[in-house]
C-alpha cells in the first residue's frame, strides 16, 4: 500500500483581509502552511501535492520542489480542487488523503493512524471527526442504529430540512481530513453534483461520503483524540485561537518532560526548541526559533531568548 496526500492550498482567505494568502501567516512559529505540509511529508510515500490558485507564488516559494503542484483555475469546492490531482497521482498510489492547508495542528500520527483505518477496514473512505458542540458551523456526522458512518449533513443543509433540531445536535462533526481508496476517489470524484453555496457553484468533497455508500463501499470514522487538531484558522480571530492551541501543545510537552513552567499561561515555547530537564521557567518568557537550553537553568522572568545555545546550569 502507498499513501499520497493532497493539500488543498488555492484558498484566498478573504475573511483574513490580509494582502498575504492566509496559509502563509505564521502561527506556532512558522507559516501556518508548512505545519500541515510537514505532518503530510512525515507519511506520504510520494511528495505531496498542492493544489494552488493561478498565480500563486507563494506557497511555491515556501516549500519548494519538496511538493508537487497542481492548478484550480476557478474556485468551484472542495472536490474540484481533489479533481485537479487526478491527472498527477492516478496509478501512483493505493491511498489518498485530502486535507486543507489551514489545519496547522494536525499531527502526522493522525494522518497514519487514518490511513491505517482505512487499509484495514477496505471502506471507500475514513473521515476525521470530532466532538464538538451543537452551536459549531462544521458538518455533521451521521451514523445509523450500528454506528455506520451515512452521510455528512452540512449546518446550512441541516436548517433546511425537517428533522433540523435533531441534526444540529449531533455533536460528532466532520474535520474535512479525508482518506480514500486512490481508485475509488479517482473513479467517483468527477461525479459530484454541483451545489449553490455562499460564494457560488462549488462541488463539496463530503458528497463522496454519499457516493461510498450507494456503491455499498462503505465509509469508517476516526474521531481526533485532541481537538485541537481540529482548529483551522480563516480569520485572525482564529488565528489566535490557533496560537493559543500551540502554547498548550508546546508548555504540555515540556511539563511533561520536567520542565517547571511557573505559569504556562505566560510562557512562550516555539515548537522547534530543545528544553533540558529541570530547567525553570518563568512568566513572560519567549523561547523561540530552535533555541537550545541545557538542564538545570532559571530563564526569566520576562526574556526573549531567539536562535541561542545556553549550557547546563545558566
Amino acid at each position: 500500500m502507498s499513501l499520497a496526500i493532497v493539500l488543498l492550498a488555492a484558498g484566498k482567505g478573504t475573511r483574513m483581509n490580509s494582502k498575504k494568502q492566509k496559509i502563509l501567516h505564521e502561527v506556532g512559529g512558522k507559516p501556518m502552511m508548512l505545519h500541515v505540509f510537514e505532518a503530510a511529508e512525515a507519511v506520504a510515500d510520494l511528495p505531496p501535492v498542492l493544489v494552488v490558485g493561478p498565480d500563486e507564488k507563494g506557497v511555491q516559494a515556501l516549500i519548494g520542489r519538496r511538493a508537487e503542484y497542481v492548478v484550480q483555475p476557478e474556485q468551484l469546492g472542495t472536490g474540484h480542487a481533489a479533481l485537479m490531482a487526478r491527472p498527477l497521482l492516478t496509478n501512483r498510489s493505493s491511498q489518498v488523503i485530502v486535507t486543507y492547508g489551514d489545519m496547522p495542528l494536525l499531527r502526522a500520527e493522525t494522518l497514519q493512524k487514518l490511513a491505517d483505518t482505512q487499509r484495514e477496514s477496505g471502506t471507500a473512505v475514513t473521515l476525521l471527526s470530532v466532538m464538538g458542540e451543537p452551536t459549531s458551523s462544521f458538518g455533521r456526522v451521521v451514523r445509523d442504529e450500528n454506528g455506520r458512518v451515512t452521510e455528512i449533513v452540512e449546518a446550512a443543509e441541516a436548517k433546511r430540512r425537517p428533522n433540523t433540531a435533531e441534526l444540529l445536535a449531533i455533536r460528532e462533526l466532520n474535520a474535512g481530513v479525508y482518506c480514500f481508496d486512490a481508485n475509488f476517489l479517482w473513479q467517483n470524484v468527477d461525479k459530484l453534483p454541483l451545489r449553490q453555496a455562499r460564494s457560488g457553484p462549488e462541488y463539496y468533497l463530503t458528497d463522496m461520503i454519499e457516493l461510498a455508500q450507494e456503491q455499498r463501499r462503505g465509509v469508517t470514522a476516526v474521531i481526533a483524540e485532541d481537538p485541537d487538531e481540529c482548529l483551522g484558522a480563516g480569520t485572525r480571530a482564529e488565528l489566535t485561537a490557533v496560537e493559543k492551541a500551540f502554547r498548550r501543545r508546546a508548555n504540555n510537552y515540556w511539563l511533561e518532560r520536567g520542565v517547571t513552567l511557573i505559569d504556562p499561561e505566560a510562557t512562550y515555547i516555539d515548537q522547534d526548541v530543545t528544553i533540558g530537564q529541570d530547567t525553570v521557567i518563568w512568566p513572560g518568557s519567549y523561547i523561540q526559533d530552535g533555541t537550545i537550553i541545557g538542564e538545570d537553568c532559571v530563564i526569566g522572568p520576562n526574556a526573549i531568548i531567539r536562535r541561542a545555545t545556553i549550557g547546563a546550569g545558566c
